[in-house]
C-alpha cells in the first residue's frame, strides 16, 4: 500500500523524524519463523503451494515476492525489540499481521510478525513476561491461537464485536464494543482497563498493534472513533508504558478509509505521540 511509503516521507517533511531514525531490516531465518508457525504451512508458503481455497483466505495472490515481504515486516518487529529496550519505544510503519495463524493465514496475514518477534524474545531472554495489546478493530484471532499455551504472553484485544473475524478466538482478554461506539466510551473502555491488566500481568515487555482502523472515516471499521480519539488511545497506550518502564514495539496494523490521506494522518499521530512523550 501507499501509506508504507507516504508515513515517513511526511514524517520526514514534519521534522518527526530524520532519515537516521529509520533502518530497512533483512529478512528473518527459516529457523526463526518455524520458532512460531507450523513447518507444512512454511513449506507450502516458501515453495508457493497453498491450495487455491488457501489462497482465498488470505485474501492476497499468493507469490514470492509476498512471502519475501512477510518475513521482512517480521524482521522489522523483531529488530524493533532492540531499539525499544534502549530507548522505550520502536515502531514498524508495516505489521500488524495478527490473522496469521501457528498454521494458516487469513484476512491479509500469512506470517504473524508480532508473534514471531515475541517468540524470539523469549528464546533469548526466557523469563520474560510479554504483553500484547491489540487495539486494531478486528480482534487479533491468530495471535490468540499461536499464545493459547503460552502463560508468558498476555494477548489482550479490544475490537468490534460484529466484525470481522466471523468466528472469534479466544485472547487472554477479549473486550467486545458495539459498532459505531464514538470516542468517550471508547476512551472509557481502555482506561479502565490497561492500567488494571498491566499491574496483573506485570510485563517485562510490550507489543502495540495500534490500528487506525477504528477511525469514523475507515470503510471496514464499524466504529466512529474521530482522528483526535484514535490519537488520545495511542497517548494512553505509551503513557502507561513510559510510566511503567515497559519497552513497547508498535506495529501500525490496519487502516482502510477511501482517502489516503485520512489513513496517513492517523498513522502519522502514533508517530508524533511517541516524539512528545519519549523524545
Amino acid at each position: 500500500m501507499d501509506k508504507y511509503n507516504l508515513i515517513p516521507d511526511q514524517l520526514i517533511y514534519e521534522g518527526i523524524i530524520s532519515q537516521d531514525n529509520l533502518f530497512e531490516p533483512g529478512v528473518l531465518t527459516e529457523e526463526e519463523v518455524l520458532l512460531t508457525h507450523d513447518k507444512a504451512y512454511w513449506q507450502k508458503l516458501k515453495h508457493l503451494t497453498l491450495t487455491p481455497k488457501e489462497i482465498r483466505k488470505t485474501g492476497f495472490p499468493l507469490s514470492e515476492r509476498l512471502v519475501h515481504r512477510e518475513i521482512n515486516i517480521g524482521k522489522g518487529t523483531w529488530m524493533c525489540t532492540e531499539f525499544a529496550r534502549a530507548y522505550g519505544i520502536s515502531m514498524n510503519v508495516s505489521g500488524g499481521t495478527h490473522h496469521a495463524f501457528s498454521n494458516r493465514g487469513e484476512g491479509f496475514c500469512l506470517l504473524n510478525d508480532i508473534a514471531m518477534a515475541a517468540n524470539l524474545l523469549l528464546r533469548d531472554q526466557p523469563d520474560q513476561q510479554i504483553l500484547v495489546v491489540d487495539l486494531d478493530v478486528h480482534q487479533g484471532n491468530g495471535t490468540a491461537e499461536i499464545f493459547q499455551n503460552e502463560p508468558r504472553v498476555f494477548t489482550f484485544s479490544m475490537h468490534c464485536r460484529s466484525n470481522y473475524p466471523l468466528q472469534k478466538g479466544k485472547s487472554d482478554l477479549d473486550l467486545e464494543l458495539p459498532p459505531y461506539i464514538e470516542d468517550n466510551a471508547y476512551l472509557e473502555q481502555l482506561y479502565a482497563t490497561l492500567p488494571l491488566l498491566i499491574d496483573e500481568v506485570q510485563p517485562d515487555f510490550a507489543f502495540y498493534l495500534s490500528g487506525v482502523d477504528i477511525i469514523a472515516t475507515d470503510k471496514l471499521g464499524h466504529f466512529r472513533v474521530s482522528r483526535e480519539g484514535c490519537k488520545a488511545r495511542d497517548h494512553f497506550v505509551f503513557e502507561q508504558m513510559k510510566r511503567n518502564e515497559i519497552p513497547v514495539v508498535v506495529s501500525m496494523g490496519g487502516g482502510y478509509s477511501p482517502r489516503i490521506a485520512d489513513i496517513v494522518e492517523a498513522h502519522c499521530n502514533t508517530y508524533r505521540v511517541a516524539q512528545e512523550l519519549y523524545f
